[in-house]
């Protein structure tokens, strides 16, 4: 096992965090969470990334309150969206022991981490791989976040932090994005190899239509492109609903540019979904005494732009051929593309594993596919599939708190902003991890913070 720079920087931001309390914890996760490239722990062959590691500063900084504690054991009942997640944690580590086992070598599989077989970046036969162990260890990273964000955030002030901590990742991801651009081809990139030494493979100068492409903190630009696309969500939101609104309105309009420019097919695929998804959120919220001016506008004017838009487009000859020509090579081709032929393989071994397995799957980490309905399908088949529309049904369609007063808005947004990551891992999505930011947002959908004063919450005494 070895620590690389970017780890000692992980633990030493961690141990400092502890001292000043939950609220820079929180704030600290959220920077952490965009090394999404990055290694702070290597074990063999494998990495544990600063986001991950950074989950037990934030699991100490919660716990160290008694009321907490209770929230997080109470979040982890039936029947809790916590729970369904646990039981598709523990369903997925049995069908990863078992089926590879119980089926090996009775087909073939497009391994997610390494095999007993050499590296050929094709099928091979079905059996154990590396990444049925990491695997289990990000999901229950994943849980573990879900549960203190829904802990931290029982209380007022714990919610606000545990907003601060999507804002947080969300302005850090900007500024990478921003920073991988315009260091491009200059001494200042290399900087950047420090937080790109996990030991998979990196994009990081790939180049489409005589653009770099923007990967930022990520390893490539589809990744970049869809936790933006979750930025997207949750900033437009806010916005919408008057929350923050220089901030959130700043994060909202440049990461969808930066989403654009990262020349992302999922991101370009993604992006008008997700406004979509938005014009409906101002649909819905314009009116009444507590709508607001932009979302009345939006609905208003939207339409009438976008049509306006369409014509110039449309009666200037060459600009339509540009644009046609570029969304051609980037969406309507794609499919037939070295990368598209590949990605459409990966999908089509997921789905003949989830057919050949009787739909129960081969286990958690054991297939790559293109696609996360596919990955949910392939490697932890039906029983899989139940447990996360019932997580999804309960942490997000369950009526909480007050309308449209603050603590509602955040969650309106972290449930738009957890849609919107969906929909980008459902076109590139190649395991059933949907990341740490997804699950800080479906805790901010799910936690309804008490009206008791924070100072009502006291931290655990040393000989308790």
């Amino acid at each position: 096992m070895s620590i690389p720079p970017v780890g000692v920087f992980t633990l030493i931001v961690g141990i400092l965090c502890l001292i000043s309390g939950y609220r820079a914890t929180a704030i600290a996760f959220g920077v952490m969470t965009i090394f999404g490239g990055a290694a702070a722990v290597m074990i063999g062959g494998a990495g544990i990334q600063p986001g991950h590691l950074f989950v037990g500063f934030l699991a100490l900084a919660t716990l160290s309150y008694r009321e907490k504690m209770k929230v997080a054991l109470n979040a982890l009942a039936f029947p809790q969206p916590a729970f369904w997640l646990l039981c598709l944690l523990t369903y997925g580590v049995l069908a990863g022991f078992f089926a590879p086992r119980l089926w090996a070598e009775t087909m073939n599989i497009i391994p997610l981490g390494s095999s007993e077989y050499p590296e050929t970046g094709g099928a091979v036969p079905l059996g154990p791989v590396s990444s049925n162990l990491t695997q289990a260890i990000y999901n229950t990273a994943n849980i573990v976040t879900f549960v203190m964000i829904v802990a931290m955030a029982s209380t007022m002030a714990g919610f606000r932090a545990a907003t601060g901590t999507v804002l947080a990742f969300s302005s850090a991801n900007l500024l990478f994005g921003i920073a991988d651009l315009v260091t491009y081809g200059t001494p200042i990139q290399e900087l950047f190899s420090y937080i790109r030494n996990a030991p998979y493979a990196f994009h990081d100068e790939a180049i489409v239509a005589g653009v770099k492409r923007v990967v930022g903190s990520w390893p490539e630009a589809s990744t970049f492109a869809g936790v933006s696309l979750g930025v997207v969500g949750f900033a437009g939101t806010m916005r919408i609903c008057g929350r923050y609104s220089k901030l959130t309105g700043f994060l909202f309009l440049l990461t969808s540019i930066m989403v654009i420019r990262s020349t992302s097919s999922a991101g370009l695929f993604g992006l008008p979904v997700c406004l979509a998804i938005l014009y409906m959120t101002c649909f819905f919220r314009c009116g009444g005494q507590s709508g607001t001016r932009i979302s009345g506008g939006v609905v208003l004017f939207a339409p009438i732009i976008l049509v306006l838009i369409g014509m110039m487009i449309v009666m200037n000859e060459d600009l339509f051929r540009q644009l046609y020509a570029y969304f051609d090579l980037l969406l309507f081709s794609k499919a037939n593309s070295a990368s598209g032929i590949e990605r459409g393989m990966w999908n089509a071994y997921g789905w003949s594993n989830f057919i050949n397995s009787y739909g129960l799957g081969v286990g958690l980490g054991t297939s790559r596919t293109s696609s996360f309905i596919i990955a949910l399908l392939s490697n932890v088949g039906i029983p899989g599939v139940i447990f996360f529309g019932l997580f999804f049904l309960s942490a997000f369609y369950t009526r909480r708190g007050t309308p449209r007063t603050f603590d509602s808005d955040v969650r309106l947004a972290g449930r738009n902003g957890c849609l919107c990551l969906l929909i980008g891992a459902s076109v590139s999505g190649s395991t059933v991890d949907t990341g740490l930011l997804f699950f800080v947002m479906a805790g901010l959908a799910t936690a309804v913070p008490a009206e008791e004063r924070e100072t009502s919450f006291a931290p655990v005494p040393a000989h308790a």
